[in-house]
């Protein structure tokens, strides 16, 4: 069976991940007239037939890291009902399980960390560097034949976190000069009932910065609970941000709105890794989000000495096994939104964790 014959019968994540066929392109109708067109392995557009002038262009992508089996289910799920016509999308789609290769292996990459590699064309000398190639000109060619008179563009790139997390559920918002953080995005993070969101204050060559920052994107890293093997995850704790997508794709009128039941992180530093002896001074499986008071020592790289700052901080996404030259952590602090048109975030002067 070809590998479009399987997405046919629903099979998207099964398809991308069989190479034992051969890949092929291709494109075919749906009896409700969706147009899907394979693009590469693991890369599946989905166009209504007929599309409002206001129509948006989604971008669901998953398996930039091959260990992280939630989000890949959950894709697959999307592409399932599209294709079984389950669901009708109303907007453009590109869905995306970025790394079979990886995914059958049950690693979180072959070389090297894909999601360090989307910023500009990448020298092909692993796996890694040419998917990301691939995935840079699909999200061009995706934007870019967008018929919207005023595109309105947005990227979900689904995530798990590797180790325990004081926040199940959270999204990361890119920093870039374009208008990327609307009420809209902030909205849906709300209705999709994630439990925090961290606004990051620096670039970062991440999949969801390169759709922020090239193209305007309203655009996310989200954080879907830890990382587990495929067909063990527990979709109960992830059906609130299941159903928020499928409002999402099937424009579903949801209202403008945000509390206080979302905790908002900024980010306050970013750690790169200078010596190879760089070490932390906490437990490898200290849980994301962990806070530190005002003056504690959390980090060691070389004769340097890093201590958490004013009012205190807490570490997301702490490794000490990068590489030299790599982020080994992020610092934030709690922080306050202001829900305009643009959100905008301001530090709380002696927040409480």
């Amino acid at each position: 069976m070809t590998l479009i014959e399987q997405i046919k019968r629903g099979q998207f994540l099964k398809a991308t991940c069989d190479f034992s066929q051969p890949f092929v392109a291709g494109e075919w109708v749906l009896d409700s007239g969706l147009h899907c067109q394979l693009l590469y392995r693991g890369v599946l557009q989905i166009t209504p037939r007929e599309l409002a002038s206001d129509a948006k262009d989604i971008v669901l992508s998953s398996g930039i890291h091959g260990d992280e089996t939630a989000p890949v289910e959950l894709v697959q799920q999307i592409a399932s009902s599209v294709v079984l016509g389950q669901i009708q999308p109303v907007h453009r789609l590109l869905l995306i399980i970025a790394h079979p290769e990886a995914i059958n292996h049950q690693q979180r990459f072959m070389a090297e960390n894909m999601n360090r590699l989307f910023q500009v064309r990448n020298f092909e000398k692993n796996n890694e560097c040419r998917i990301a190639n691939a995935l840079q000109l699909a999200i061009n060619s995706f934007y870019g034949t967008s018929i919207a008179i005023k595109p309105e563009r947005w990227h979900l790139d689904l995530h798990c976190a590797i180790r325990p997390s004081q926040h199940d559920t959270f999204a990361i918002s890119p920093y870039t000069d374009k208008q990327t953080r609307s009420n809209k995005l902030f909205s849906f993070i709300h209705h999709a009932k994630l439990d925090a969101v961290l606004l990051s204050n620096t670039p970062s060559p991440t999949f969801a910065w390169y759709s922020a920052e090239y193209h305007g994107a309203q655009a996310l890293t989200v954080e879907l609970g830890r990382v587990g093997k495929l067909g063990q995850n527990d979709f109960t704790v992830l059906a609130p941000f299941q159903h928020a997508i499928l409002q999402l794709i099937t424009d579903v009128t949801l209202p403008i709105i945000w509390t206080s039941e979302v905790e908002v992180y900024q980010v306050s530093r970013t750690i790169v890794k200078q010596q190879p002896d760089f070490f932390f001074t906490f437990n490898d499986d200290v849980a994301n989000f962990t806070f530190f008071a005002e003056g504690h020592e959390f980090a060691v790289d070389g004769d340097k000495k890093y201590v958490a700052d004013t009012h205190g901080e807490a570490v997301v996404f702490p490794n000490r096994h990068v590489v030299v030259g790599q982020r080994a952590a992020l610092m934030v602090k709690k922080a306050s939104l202001i829900f305009d048109e643009q959100v905008r975030v301001y530090a709380k002067s002696n927040p409480s964790y």
